[in-house]
C-alpha cells in the first residue's frame, strides 16, 4: 500500500504537468517529486501511529498474562482452603486456567514486541 501510494502521487503530478503542456522536464520531475515526498510523510506518519500500538501491546500483555496467572492461583488456594483434603484435582483447574492466561499473555505480546522492533528498525 505505502509504495503503491508513492507512485500514484508520482504519478498523478507528472500527468497533471504533462496535460497542462508544461515543456520543462526539470519541472516535470520536481513536481512529481515534491508530491512523492508529501506522500511519503503520510505514510510515514500512518506507520508510527501503528507502532506505538504495537508497543503498548508489547508492553501490557505479559501483565495482563501474569494478572491472569495470580488470580488462577488464588482461585486454586481459595478452593484448597475450603476442603479438609487437597487433591490435585481441586488445585489442576485453576492452575490450568492460570497457565492458560499466562501463554495468551505471552501469545499477544512477543509477536507484538517482534514486529515492533522490526518496524522500528526501518
Amino acid at each position: 500500500e505505502g509504495l503503491e501510494a508513492l507512485f500514484t502521487s508520482g504519478f498523478k503530478e507528472f500527468a497533471r504537468h504533462k496535460k497542462n503542456n508544461v515543456h520543462s522536464a526539470g519541472m516535470v520531475t520536481e513536481g512529481a517529486h515534491r508530491a512523492m515526498r508529501v506522500a511519503l510523510s503520510r505514510e510515514i506518519e500512518k506507520l508510527e501511529t501503528s507502532l506505538s500500538f504495537l508497543a503498548n501491546i508489547g508492553s501490557i500483555s505479559p501483565y495482563i498474562g501474569l494478572f491472569g496467572t495470580v488470580w488462577g492461583i488464588m482461585t486454586a488456594f481459595i478452593a484448597l482452603g475450603e476442603v479438609k483434603q487437597a487433591t490435585l484435582q481441586m488445585v489442576a483447574p485453576g492452575i490450568a486456567e492460570a497457565l492458560i492466561a499466562t501463554a495468551m499473555g505471552l501469545f499477544a505480546a512477543i509477536p507484538a514486541v517482534i514486529a515492533y522492533n522490526r518496524f522500528a528498525n526501518k
